[in-house]
């Protein structure tokens, strides 16, 4: 059996994961104080453009406090935490990795947020969901990382309600990978389904799935990453002093090559609303 959440982190930006503790001693925050969902912010939003990105899913799908939100692939929990707070809904934080959901779990704890918040750990494709529904499925940069398109679509169709949405932010392929570039991918960036953005969208329709909202953030993201990357380098003394030598080395060397991707243009990004409609 392939071991999901080991392979994983092979992608630099899910290994030093106590960068958050550092952070959070940074703040002068001790290991029991309470926090607030915007001190955490900073560093618990592992997308683009953070908590606006989040918010424009609550926005744009009505989330409210009758809502039922799953999020796939929920890292340090930043996205469920904010929708939480924001919506006062029920939300579930699916998250594969171990070591991040207990993260996410403690600070969902010291947010306050553990009456709304369910955090549980586990790969999408075994989850054994009973008979939960869900208003809503989100995710962030994380659907690529599942290979079986196909089967992810069928599931997340069976946990929606009639007419409920699939909200995702996602990687796609611009242009055909050489196979050195595709195991570079596959390595860097844990890259198990890159289809182009058009087949991005039939596979959804063919799924069962109504497009409400495609939008390619290519180029959005490309100038995000580039961002990024020249202001983690131009805080280089104090990433090293919070942190260490290594951890600095690890996250540059994840922004560089992930900036690097986008601006060869074979690596693409979108935004996609769907409705479940059969």
């Amino acid at each position: 059996m392939v071991d999901h959440a080991n392979d994983i982190k092979s992608m630099k930006l899910y290994t030093h994961i106590d960068r958050v503790y550092r952070e959070l001693n940074e703040l002068g925050k001790g290991p029991e104080d309470l926090l607030d969902t915007s001190e955490l912010a900073a560093f618990d939003q592992l997308h683009y453009h953070g908590v606006d990105a989040v918010q424009y899913a609550v926005d744009t799908l009505n989330i409210s406090d009758r809502s039922s939100v799953l999020e796939i692939g929920s890292g340090f929990g930043g996205p469920a935490r904010h929708i939480a707070k924001q919506a006062q809904c029920r939300v579930t934080a699916l998250e594969l990795q171990p070591d991040q959901n207990t993260v996410a779990r403690e600070l969902t704890e010291r947010c306050g947020l553990s009456s709304l918040l369910n955090h549980r750990c586990g790969d999408f494709m075994d989850t054994d969901w009973s008979d939960e529904t869900f208003d809503a499925i989100v995710s962030w940069l994380a659907i690529y990382h599942i290979p079986d398109r196909k089967r992810l679509l069928e599931i997340s169709s069976q946990l929606l309600g009639d007419d409920g949405m699939f909200f995702t932010e996602d990687l796609y392929c611009r242009q055909s990978l050489e196979p050195d570039e595709n195991q570079l991918m596959s390595t860097g960036l844990y890259a198990a389904h890159l289809p182009d953005f058009d087949t991005y969208l039939r596979e959804f329709e063919q799924a069962g799935f109504e497009i409400v909202e495609s939008r390619d953030m290519s180029e959005d993201w490309a100038e995000f990453t580039s961002n990024r990357l020249q202001d983690y380098r131009n805080k280089r003394n104090r990433h090293i002093r919070v942190h260490n030598l290594e951890t600095y080395q690890a996250m540059e060397g994840f922004y560089s090559f992930v900036n690097g991707c986008f601006l060869s243009g074979k690596l693409g990004g979108i935004r996609l609303m769907a409705r479940k409609s059969d």
